[in-house]
């Protein structure tokens, strides 16, 4: 039986890989600073998931596992290719992300690091999705669901935002936070 640490507090991650590995140890790591580097969205989430795994390979506890996978996800601005989006800090942000949000599409980026035989891989890709147009009082819903919590761009997918927003191109793992071809990786290398 493989020994997994999911280096993540993320629910949404912890569920899909559970699916694969019941014996999952999810538990995140402190002290990351998640600060986006200059540069493309893309490079911005690889960098902090890469941070991740240094973070990782610092812990003591890191030799007891067979595999351990780190992740960040991000939304790049639908305006601006160069600003990234991430987890709101309070109710006010994650209600003007959602308004900026409202009637567009925009990229979700999420970077996976799997570190197997003491060797780091990683996967960063994106899906397109779309939100419909949001009403004030979906808005205040949303926020009052408190889904926004801990999540880029202040919503959540496979929550109360799932009625409102639809994956146009690319993978709901990726959208929820786990590149999907990191997650056939992990399926296929089980």
């Amino acid at each position: 039986m493989t020994n997994i640490w999911l280096a993540s507090k993320s629910p949404r991650r912890q569920q899909i890989l559970r699916e694969i590995f019941p014996n999952i140890l999810c538990q995140g790591i402190e002290g990351v600073d998640e600060k986006p580097p200059l540069g493309e969205v893309d490079y911005q989430v690889l960098e902090i998931c890469k941070k991740k795994a240094k973070a990782a390979d610092d812990n003591p506890q890191i030799s007891e596992y067979d595999l351990v996978v780190v992740c960040d996800t991000m939304l790049c601005d639908p305006d601006d290719q160069m600003l990234s989006i991430g987890k709101p800090k309070d109710e006010v942000e994650a209600a003007m992300m959602l308004f900026r949000l409202s009637g567009r599409r925009h990229q979700v980026w999420s970077a996976t690091g799997i570190k197997k035989a003491g060797k780091w891989k990683y996967y960063c890709e994106y899906s397109i999705v779309e939100i419909s147009p949001l009403s004030d009082e979906v808005l205040v819903e949303l926020i009052l669901s408190k889904s926004w919590q801990g999540k880029a761009g202040g919503y959540d997918l496979a929550g109360p935002m799932g009625n409102w927003a639809k994956i146009v191109d690319g993978s709901e793992s990726t959208v929820l936070g786990i590149a999907s071809q990191a997650l056939e990786e992990l399926k296929n290398g089980k």
